[in-house]
């Protein structure tokens, strides 16, 4: 321990320097205005698995952006250890709000990170967590303690849901063959209270259109006397939520996994002060599905949200207009259990069958995934404990995250093998949000903590 500590202590600022340079590449994978950037990014994390000590790395094309592929094999009858990431990141919208060009990286000091965060788009979600993977293995291969074989898979599409990733995995499972898969892309409780993330919620985003008019229509002539696009999606989305909040589409809780009130004591053992909760956001009171608390409602509970609304005039003055058109688009997070694709039906269904005369409505699916729930018991998760205890000096606690990351369940199903995600950022670290950051503390700490995760996955395979 002693050891890593010293390490990374020396290479400190090479380490933060390294990252600055990879955040200020803008790897927008949603915008094709950044493509030759996202390709630009691939090449630089090829290049840094190589300097790091992988003995060999490339660059796989697949029918979307790249992914970078890199192994480092000490002895083929030992362990694997599957390190996967992304770099591709968020678009930076809204511009306006960021404190700081979010692609031109800046270090502040807050009141979480006394120490300092780097301020930019991507600098948590995920290429700094995704960094670290890289930085722990130049450590182990340096300090000649890398006690198994190691493979990477960094891809450039997760923040577009992963399109050609499955296309990978199928195509690759030889090569991809592990017994541990390792996700930096979570967080964790606090700097003081570290957490392993054993639950994910899945994803069905879709988007809408409601359709009226031919053309859009002077608001004096036709008001009320035809549908106005805006105010009939307005109702529509208004009505997918009863009054407490518990979604009305038919069937969607069909298969929801209801966890027993042992297991809910269980999770409320984890620290949270609501009064802070609400203060970090400015909020005068929560709002849920009746009958949850706020950790079961972004954990636990499927939800129904607008991602984005927008159709008619929005610029500058008036504009007596009446729509065409009216767009939305809307994310579903849902729990083990519940198939995306078969919520997606239930939701195109019933939205469809809410549509006054009037009006056509056309749904859209984008992409999704499942959910996911890794065991407690395994080796992975043990190892992974055993890791945060010794660097933070207390044992990790089991959460639920709210989030999704649907290729968890693809690797379980195609590779075979479980996944521990042991991630290292902050509720407060304001990913797909502007000022996302990523505390110093966080990456050096993460550093720290993974090589010993090496450590402890293979001493615990042996027994």
């Amino acid at each position: 321990m002693d050891t890593i500590k010293a390490y990374v202590q020396e290479h400190k600022e090479r380490f933060i320097n390294e990252l600055v340079e990879l955040l200020k590449i803008p790897s927008v994978s949603a915008d094709t205005a950044y493509s030759q950037d996202v390709i630009d990014t691939s090449e630089a994390v090829k290049v840094s698995l190589e300097k790091a000590g992988c003995n060999f790395v490339e660059i796989c094309d697949t029918p979307g952006y790249p992914i970078v592929y890199g192994e480092k094999i000490i002895d083929p009858k030992l362990p694997t250890v599957l390190v996967y990431g992304h770099y591709d990141v968020q678009p930076p919208d809204p511009m306006e709000l960021w404190t700081s060009p979010p692609f031109e990286p800046v270090i502040k000091k807050t009141e979480i990170h006394p120490e300092g965060a780097i301020f930019s788009r991507g600098a948590c979600d995920d290429k700094g967590q995704m960094y670290m993977h890289v930085k722990a293995l130049e450590y182990m291969v340096q300090s000649n303690t890398l006690p198994c074989n190691v493979k990477f898979m960094i891809e450039g599409e997760e923040e577009v849901g992963s399109k050609s990733l499955g296309w990978f995995v199928e195509r690759n499972q030889e090569k991809l063959k592990n017994d541990v898969i390792l996700i930096s892309d979570t967080g964790m409780i606090s700097n003081q209270q570290p957490s392993i993330t054993t639950g994910l919620r899945g994803l069905s985003y879709v988007e809408v259109e409601v359709a009226g008019p031919n053309r859009d229509l002077h608001s004096g002539l036709y008001g009320g006397a035809v549908a106005n696009p805006i105010n009939v999606l307005a109702k529509m989305i208004a009505s997918l939520h009863d009054e407490d909040n518990h979604i009305t589409i038919p069937g969607f809780y069909d298969n929801v996994e209801e966890l027993t009130l042992e297991e809910r004591a269980e999770m409320a053992k984890a620290p949270f002060s609501l009064e802070k909760y609400k203060k970090a956001l400015d909020l005068n009171d929560v709002y849920g599905e009746k009958g949850y608390v706020t950790n079961e409602r972004n954990s636990i509970r499927p939800t129904l949200d607008v991602n984005g609304i927008w159709g008619g005039y929005q610029g500058e003055g008036a504009k007596t207009v009446i729509a065409s058109k009216a767009f939305a688009k809307i994310s579903m997070r849902l729990v083990p259990n519940q198939d995306w694709e078969h919520i997606t039906e239930l939701f195109t269904k019933h939205f469809t069958s809410i549509a006054p005369a009037g009006v056509t409505v056309k749904v859209t699916p984008h992409h999704g995934g499942q959910g996911y729930v890794t065991p407690i018991d395994s080796i992975g998760y043990k190892a992974a404990n055993m890791a945060y205890t010794e660097t933070f000096g207390v044992p990790a606690i089991p959460v639920r995250s709210g989030g999704s990351i649907p290729i968890v369940a693809l690797f379980e199903k195609e590779l075979k093998s479980k996944t521990i995600l042991m991630g290292f950022g902050l509720d407060s670290d304001a990913i797909h949000s502007p000022n996302e950051h990523f505390g110093i503390f966080n990456y050096l700490k993460g550093i720290e903590t993974i090589p010993l995760f090496y450590k402890y996955f293979v001493e615990l395979s042996k027994k």
